[in-house]
């Protein structure tokens, strides 16, 4: 008999100390990596990201195109399965009905629903060289870059975030270094302020503040021009010919409202329900930057929940009113703080923080999507929209925000657009865009009807008689009990909008009292919208996931959950000799057959850094196959972020790591379920 030992000793990451915490289950369990033990640095996730072609610039050999990326294997894998669990946890839970419409949209839809007119940046151009800058983003950037300076002057030890664009750290080779520079304290007070209300500035002010504050081109320290309006939206024409406009959709919302009456039909007629749709929508972002956080093209995940004007309470609010969140409200910003408060959901409605029960459902809802799929909840907060920025058509409005190393990031608007979007496309095509309610009970009425002369009406009022008729129609009973009383007299006169006069007489019309029995009601529904950008999620991800060996700065990890990660076991055979691949293959099988993705690596490598590759690829999981599996049907289960190993029969092991993947048990329970590997098999 011989021992098999070489599966632990390989791996450079398993060390003696880790053998002795592997002798209690429950020390193994709670055993935790250090991942603080090297700073942040933005510039090796994404060495690691494009190294291991998660994504990558698009049109890249041809110079590529600022804003376009292209998805790898990895990174394709880890969307997919964040688009699948939303549809588990928003369409299938909340029974959503889902769509897919139409990307290429006729220009007079955009024209109706406002984008054409206000879906817009403020830009801004550099006067010398014609460069291009979103005029917020020029203000916020220059005025961080003072207090970071200032904080620097204040104390030496402080770090500001360094920019990792190799491009900028090009160009600023041959510039001074920036020195630091104390402000008045009154100066660090108004930048603050400034940046705390900055979403609230229309060009104007931002003009202003350029001015003020004296703020150029930092890369040229040119001056810039007065900010314009840029409309984001791509146009094209459709057809041959190109006389039909149209116009890339910026977001997937628009094919809901025109699908309305169809949507209403599929459920039977009644609201509240909700619609989802995940697609393409195209923005031609002024100056793209921040990697996937702003793009040209990107995929959203959009709901539109469709909810009686009348009644925004929520019939499983209850499930979520305990929930915790992070907000950051209105007229905290107003006063030009960003400090948060902590509040449940419940109680954020309940005080009217937050507008509505529905609203605040699926804020919770929002904050148990991200912090499921791995955000780090320390990191996230929802924003409320102050007034200048919110839509103007909209109520209320929250952006749940991501912290990264740009900053605060929005991913998410939840949005109560109320009945704009429906009203406006049914006055402009004629389609009644609305629900019909059957009442429970009728309500009986009474009120003044003008009663026209059929005879007389239209043959004395000629082509004013729907003019006429439309004013009657829109007079309350107190206006109708007048005219009813000048009739009485003889003859009354009433004006139209423009001026004009009428008169009318006792034998065109009478007003009479009469009763009304209303059986059903007419409204247009309000819309809750929760509106998702899955490229900034993937990212603020992938940033919140990363880390690196403390022993070992270069080895990075990405602790990825195992819900998305691209490939969740890894199969690592520790020879590539014949005599494993059958029992490879029947593992490979059965978690093929369990709905397990795997993938086998047979390299040549050491199996340390064959496991070293695949943490930096996020795989949580890995099953090693040694000679002393073949004759014992035994192999070792590695967990990714303590790379403790757990031994036990081959199905004992896809058993538990399916059920690993599926979420239904957790590392401590999988402790408890297999033995601690001592590093040693026996091999007759």
């Amino acid at each position: 008999m011989r021992l098999y030992s070489l599966p632990l000793k390989a791996s450079r990451f398993c060390t003696i100390a880790n053998l002795l915490v592997c002798k209690n289950h429950t020390a193994m369990a709670n055993a935790t990596p250090n991942k603080t033990a090297h700073p942040f640095e933005r510039s090796r996730l994404e060495s690691l990201l494009f190294g291991r072609f998660f994504y990558a610039p698009a049109f890249d050999i041809y110079g590529g195109v600022k804003g376009l990326y292209d998805f790898g294997p990895p990174g394709s894998s880890l969307q997919s399965n964040i688009i699948a669990e939303w549809r588990k946890h928003f369409i299938v839970q909340e029974h959503m009905l889902e769509l897919d419409t139409a990307i290429i949209t006729p220009a007079p839809v955009f024209e109706t629903s406002g984008h054409v007119a206000r879906f817009a940046d403020w830009m801004v151009k550099d006067v010398e060289t014609g460069e291009v800058l979103r005029a917020d983003h020029l203000v916020k950037n220059v005025l961080q870059d003072r207090l970071d300076r200032d904080r620097l002057a204040r104390d030496p030890a402080f770090q500001p975030k360094k920019e990792d664009d190799k491009k900028k750290k090009k160009a600023e080779k041959d510039k001074p270094k920036a020195e630091p520079v104390k402000l008045p304290d009154e100066v660090v007070a108004e930048y603050e302020n400034i940046l705390a209300k900055l979403d609230n500035y229309g060009g104007p002010e931002l003009g202003e503040l350029c001015q003020k504050h004296k703020i150029t081109n930092p890369d040229t320290d040119n001056k810039v021009t007065e900010p314009k309006m840029f409309n984001l939206m791509f146009k094209t024409s459709i057809g041959p010919a190109g006389d039909v406009s149209g116009y890339l959709r910026p977001e997937t919302a628009q094919g809901h409202f025109l699908n309305f009456n169809r949507l209403l039909a599929f459920n039977n007629g009644t609201v509240p329900f909700a619609s989802a749709q995940i697609g393409r929508s195209f923005r031609n972002e002024i100056s793209p930057r921040a990697g996937l956080l702003r793009v040209r093209e990107f995929t959203m995940a959009e709901i539109e929940h469709f909810v009686d004007p009348e009644d925004k309470s929520h019939a499983t609010f209850h499930e979520v009113r305990d929930v915790e969140l992070d907000l950051l409200d209105r007229h905290v910003q107003e006063s030009g703080s960003t400090k948060v408060a902590r509040l449940s959901v419940g109680a954020a409605v309940d005080q009217g923080i937050i507008a509505n029960e529905t609203l605040g459902y699926f804020l919770a809802r929002i904050y148990l999507f991200l912090t499921k799929i791995g955000i780090n909840p320390k990191r996230l907060r929802f924003r409320q929209h102050m007034a200048n920025e919110m839509a103007h058509y909209a109520t209320d409005c929250w952006d749940a925000e991501i912290e990264n190393s740009y900053g605060w990031t929005e991913c998410v608007g939840c949005a109560d657009r109320a009945a704009y979007d429906l009203t406006v496309h049914s006055e402009k095509t004629g389609h009644p865009l609305t629900v019909k309610q059957q009442l429970a009970e009728p309500i009986v009425t009474e009120r003044e009807v003008a009663v026209p002369n059929k005879r007389l009406f239209g043959k004395t009022l000629g082509r004013s008689t729907p003019v006429v008729t439309g004013l009657l129609d829109a007079m309350d009973d107190a206006q109708l009990l007048k005219l009813k009383g000048e009739l009485a007299q003889g003859a009354a006169t009433i004006v139209s909008n423009d001026g004009q006069e009428f008169k009318l007489t006792p034998d065109l019309l009478t007003i009479e009292r009469r009763t009304f029995r209303q059986t059903t009601r007419e409204f247009t529904p309000n819309v809750i919208e929760p509106s998702f950008g899955l490229g900034r999620i993937l990212y603020c991800l992938l940033e919140h996931s990363f880390w690196s060996r403390e022993q070992d700065m270069d080895r990075g990890v990405l602790s990825l959950p195992a819900l998305v990660a691209p490939t969740k076991v890894l199969i690592v055979p520790l020879s590539t000799k014949k005599e494993l691949s059958p029992l490879v293959a029947e593992i490979t099988a059965k978690l093929r057959k369990a709905g397990v993705f795997s993938r086998v690596d047979d390299s040549s490598q050491s199996i340390g850094k064959r496991y070293a590759r695949n943490d930096m690829l996020g795989t949580p999981f890995g099953i090693t196959v040694d000679f002393a599996s073949v004759q014992n049907r035994t192999v070792t289960l590695r967990e990714r972020d303590t790379t403790v190993q757990l031994i036990g029969p081959v199905d004992d092991v896809i058993a538990t790591v399916t059920e690993l993947v599926d979420d239904t048990i957790d590392w401590t329970e999988a402790c408890k379920r297999l033995s601690i590997y001592d590093g040693v098999q026996a091999v007759e």
